[in-house]
């Protein structure tokens, strides 16, 4: 498959719709986790996701969009996405929802440079301050105490580590993969992996929960397909800072829904962050490709 003409407005546009569905599905996700293992909304968001694939499947040119000689790819990319997804949902139940999306952007700085170190892309030093100021920003809204990070804290990153590889894996089946391609691949491998720890603490959720359960699998969906849309128009190292947005948003959404905190600290880290972005974006060109 050719590789599209690089345009950082369909990438942003993209992006948008990820950031969105995002921060949706955190709510959605501490919610649903009140009642059931992480295990099992996880496995009801794969299976659930792939019905509702199918329209993109049809509309993406059928079975022939699905076809792939990279199936040891997927499911390497998959088993470390499928892992670092368990770890973002524990946190969720552990610590505030900024923190863990505060955390969770340590990952644009290991994405940009396993970018340049596998993909070949380049960390011009426009980019590699923007990553760092980004950091700070995060460290800002997070300020870990004097006893050091929490366990929580622990698994946010560790989780970001593993996104971050599989952001890197995913740009690289770009090259050759249908976006819609990278999706169903994604929800089948990963509906296998978790069957059986997922059957294994299985309950039958409520009708209170059916409603989260369904949001969580929309914007489970949906924002992955969005992700990799962005990513085949633009390098990861421009695509995932724009990422660095969803840190105040899913702040605000703590604080409207859950009264959890958002003072003059966190409205400095989220600018911090904000202009991180700015410096990434501005006067950006993209490169020729062939």
């Amino acid at each position: 498959m050719q590789s599209s003409p690089a345009s950082l407005p369909k990438a942003a546009a993209w992006m948008v719709g990820w950031l969105t569905l995002m921060v949706t599905i955190a709510v959605a996700g501490r919610e649903a986790t009140h009642e059931l293992s992480v295990f099992q909304v996880m496995l009801m968001r794969s299976v659930i996701g792939l019905v509702l694939l199918a329209p993109l499947v049809m509309a993406g040119g059928g079975v022939a969009a699905l076809r792939t000689t990279q199936l040891r790819r997927h499911a390497g990319r998959n088993l470390v996405h499928y892992a670092a997804q368990y770890g973002w949902f524990v946190a969720l139940t552990l610590i505030p929802l900024a923190h863990v999306v505060a955390i969770e952007f340590t990952m644009p700085l290991w994405t940009a440079l396993l970018a340049a170190a596998f993909l070949g892309e380049r960390l011009t030093a426009r980019k590699g301050v923007s990553l760092l100021l980004g950091l700070v920003g995060v460290l800002v809204i997070v300020r870990p105490g004097v006893g050091g990070v929490s366990i929580g804290q622990g698994i946010a990153f560790a989780a970001a580590i593993g996104f971050a590889v599989s952001v890197t894996m995913t740009k690289s089946l770009t090259r050759t993969e249908r976006p819609v391609g990278i999706m169903f691949w994604m929800l089948v491998l990963q509906s296998v992996i978790g069957l059986v720890p997922a059957l294994s603490v299985w309950r039958w959720p409520s009708a209170g929960v059916w409603p989260w359960v369904l949001l969580i699998a929309f914007c489970g969906t949906f924002s992955h397909y969005c992700m990799a849309r962005a990513l085949h128009h633009a390098d990861a190292s421009v695509v995932v800072p724009i990422d660095f947005i969803r840190v105040p948003l899913t702040a605000l959404a703590g604080w409207w829904i859950y009264a959890e905190r958002f003072d003059l600290v966190s409205v400095l880290g989220a600018a911090l962050i904000l202009a991180a972005n700015l410096l990434n974006l501005v006067r950006w060109r993209a490169p020729a490709r062939v």
